[in-house]
């Protein structure tokens, strides 16, 4: 079936849109050709190897040439194609080409017509041609030109002129439609800025890699191709800094095609703003409760010191003497990149600028980010759509500058950035001409109603080549009556007081921007294990930002992406824990119980073991620290001590990190104590027993001391008893001397010598 114009046009007033391949196309009934839209032959879904049209379907595209633009003695031409999406051949097909020569009025009629929702317009018919038959999956062209003194373009006053192509098909009539804009002789340049992203499209990782960058960096890769289109003119680079990133922190190893293009970056003058981190996008960070929106970091973790060795000058030194020995060697010394070198985009940077996804930043949004301040005092300044503005919204032309209350805001033109966007995505020249034609159409009438200067963008998509991006920069450029500004020239103009429409906020961005909050906390006290917890909450925070960069938004794998990513974070979050333990017995009174500590991650880590009892029958370390080796199970010994008594034992064990985050789940086991008792009572008797003697021998050695004492001072009485003894048995044995007597006769007479005798012996 014969596929309408597939506008991304909102209801009225609202910005208009094309559709890439079919953008400059639209089935329309009513006009002067009076029959109906009609089908072509009834198709048989097949693919098409030479059309992008949908399988099924055929499309008829009116594509002027030189983007529609006629000035007085030159000639019209255009283009006029079938595609051919169906299993049945076309049959060859005789196309009119018809010129309205009264000029449309604004750019809301503009945009009807376009859209093939206006009302009849008076055509007439100025040249014909015949499109030869197109296969199925192929495609027709032929030109069709109306030379410049042809009464047809004669005496056009300066304007947007409505133009047709149609045929007559098996059931009715197909139209396609387009204009011719008519320039000013005579009018007031107008300064017009085009922004031009410079991204790598939808990323689940923090950075890109090598075999990335290669891809990208070809001479036929899309980073190339970017900033070829955009070399040589004036546009406005907004450049995520991924990209550079991506390339500095891989230092000498980088792709000698990325090292090339990022000197490409550096070294052309074109104006330029950083975009966020992987273009991510802000409203969503606000919307989550963040006060700001995000920043990574740190790059440590995607860099090797090895990457970035340099050998230094060495320094002078006197020659040396045979005695000072050889001279040192310099050694090569290793500086790694700052996180802002890293991040740096090029000459000509202003700072604190903003770029919402398209229609997503309302009042408070741009309020928030007008309140951030931002390094050397410039103000910053928010990109927004100009269909989000009260006079955008009405169909009116907004100038680039405004004020929304304080906050300052740079406004690019809706319709004429989406009919760029359309441009830049079409391959075929003889299709690329339509929204093309509708851009200059678009600023025809913006540069009439301005009354300062205008901003518009190519739009954020990728995958366009140099040819499709340097047209789309190239028609806003060469427009009538404009005259290229950079960034700080449109930022320097009067501000206009602006009022922004409602903005539906989106739930499910702002959803997941939290919840990916929430794990990013969780994983930074986490990495409070490490010696550089930046090794984990670097690469997460870019990975973040990566999945809320604006190309995402409309991606049906977004989901999944955001999945993996929650999914890797509990996977790193789980990676460190204790293994299972089992029951234990403890036979004697102390021992060390070994547990064991699970590290899957590359990096070793800092751990404390609190082990907790819950009954006093056993004694426990309490603290045990850990040094756990990558990518292995370390082992740990607590070393315990059993208490009198037996029983069972529940120890608690929880791994936290220096900080105190508990790590992992706690684990408890089961210690059976085995307590001796027996031993414990002989124990305790022996030293009773040790005790009770050691008392006795005290007692028996004082009293032998007391006593000893005593017979002490007895021994002189006794020796003075002696004496007196002796003295007295000596006086008989004088006396018998004297008379004669035997002495033995004295001893044994009466006088006592034997009991003297008994008498000392008692003594």
């Amino acid at each position: 079936m014969t596929s309408p114009r597939a506008s991304r046009r909102a209801p009225r007033r609202a910005p208009r849109r094309a559709t890439a391949g079919v953008a400059a196309m639209a089935v329309l009934a009513g006009l002067l050709l009076p029959a109906p839209a009609i089908a072509a032959p009834e198709p048989a879904p097949s693919p098409s190897a030479t059309s992008a049209v949908p399988a099924g379907t055929t499309v008829f595209t009116l594509s002027p040439v030189s983007n529609g633009i006629v000035r007085p003695g030159e000639a019209l031409s255009v283009s006029v194609s079938i595609q051919n999406g169906t299993d049945a051949e076309l049959v060859p097909t005789t196309v009119t080409l018809s010129l309205g020569r009264t000029p449309l009025a604004d750019r809301d009629d503009l945009g009807d017509w376009l859209d093939g929702t206006s009302a009849e317009a008076t055509l007439e018919p100025i040249g014909n041609d015949t499109i030869e038959a197109v296969e199925p999956g192929g495609f027709g062209v032929r030109g069709i030109t109306i030379a410049a003194d042809d009464p047809a373009l004669a005496a056009l006053a300066p304007g947007v002129y409505p133009l047709a192509a149609s045929y007559a098909g098996a059931s009715g009539t197909v139209t396609s439609t387009s204009v011719m804009v008519v320039p000013p002789i005579e009018a007031t340049d107008v300064g017009i800025g085009v922004v031009v992203p410079i991204t790598a499209g939808p990323l689940s990782e923090g950075l890109l890699t090598a075999e990335q960058l290669a891809e990208l960096t070809a001479p036929d890769g899309d980073l190339t191709n970017q900033l070829d289109g955009v070399t040589g003119t004036a546009a406005t680079l907004a450049v995520d800094p991924a990209v550079p990133a991506s390339i500095r922190v891989l230092g000498t190893s980088a792709p000698e095609s990325a090292q090339e293009w990022l000197a490409r970056l550096e070294a052309i003058q074109n104006s330029r703003f950083a975009l966020q981190f992987g273009d991510a996008d802000v409203t969503a960070q606000l919307q989550a409760g963040l006060p700001r929106p995000l920043q990574p970091t740190s790059f440590t973790a995607y860099m090797s010191s090895s990457d970035f060795s340099t050998t230094p000058t060495p320094t002078p030194t006197p020659t040396p003497t045979p005695s000072d020995g050889p001279a040192p060697t310099p050694q090569p010394e290793s500086a790694l990149p700052s996180t802002d070198e890293l991040l740096a985009v090029g000459p000509a940077t202003r700072a604190g600028v903003y770029w919402p996804a398209d229609g997503t930043a309302d009042t408070e949004i741009v309020t928030r980010l007008a309140d951030i301040a931002v390094d050397g005092g410039a103000a910053p300044l928010t990109l927004i759509p100009s269909s989000t503005t009260r006079a955008g919204s009405d169909g009116r032309t907004v100038s680039a500058h405004g004020k929304v209350g304080a906050a300052e805001v740079l406004v690019y033109d809706s319709d004429v950035s989406s009919a760029l966007d359309d441009a830049s995505h079409q391959q075929e020249p003889w299709l690329r001409g339509a929204p093309l034609t509708a851009a200059t159409a678009y600023l025809a009438f913006a540069a009439a109603e301005t009354n300062g200067p205008l901003l518009v963008t190519v739009g954020r998509g990728d995958g366009r080549s140099r040819v499709e991006l340097g047209a789309a920069i190239s028609a806003a450029f060469s427009a009538p009556d404009v005259t290229p500004r950079t960034i700080a020239t449109v930022a320097a103009a009067d501000a206009r007081d602006l009022e922004l429409a409602d903005v539906e906020p989106s739930d499910e961005r702002a959803a997941a921007a939290s919840a990916l909050f929430g794990d990013e906390s969780e994983l930074s006290r986490f990495a409070t294990i490490l010696d550089q917890p930046s090794l984990l909450t670097g690469p997460e925070r870019a990975e973040i930002l990566q999945l809320l960069g604006v190309a995402w938004i409309g991606d049906d794998s977004w989901p999944q992406a955001l999945a993996d990513h929650r999914a890797q974070t509990a996977g790193t979050l789980d990676s460190v824990a204790l293994l299972p333990t089992s029951p234990s017995d403890l036979y004697g009174s102390s021992a060390a119980l070994r547990f064991w500590v699970r590290n899957d991650l590359p990096y070793s880590v800092n751990l404390v073991l609190y082990t907790t009892r819950d009954n006093l029958r056993l004694d426990v370390q309490g603290e045990t620290p850990v040094v756990a080796t990558p990518r292995s199970n370390t082992r740990v010994e607590v070393p315990v001590q059993a208490r009198v008594g037996r029983g069972d034992v529940t120890l608690t064990l929880q791994l936290r990190s220096p900080a105190f985050v508990a790590i992992g789940e706690p684990e408890s086991v089961e210690v059976n104590v085995y307590a001796d008792w027996e031993a414990v009572g002989i124990t305790a008797l022996a030293v009773l027993v040790g005790l009770l003697l050691l008392f006795g021998i005290a007692r028996t050695v004082l009293r032998m001391r007391r006593r000893r004492r005593g017979t002490d001072a007895a021994a002189p009485r006794d020796a003075d008893a002696e004496s007196a003894d002796e003295a007295e048995g000596e006086a008989p044995e004088r006396a018998g001397a004297e008379a004669g007597t035997e002495p033995e006769a004295g001893r044994t007479g009466a006088g006592g010598g034997v009991p003297a005798a008994t008498e000392g012996d008692e003594r």
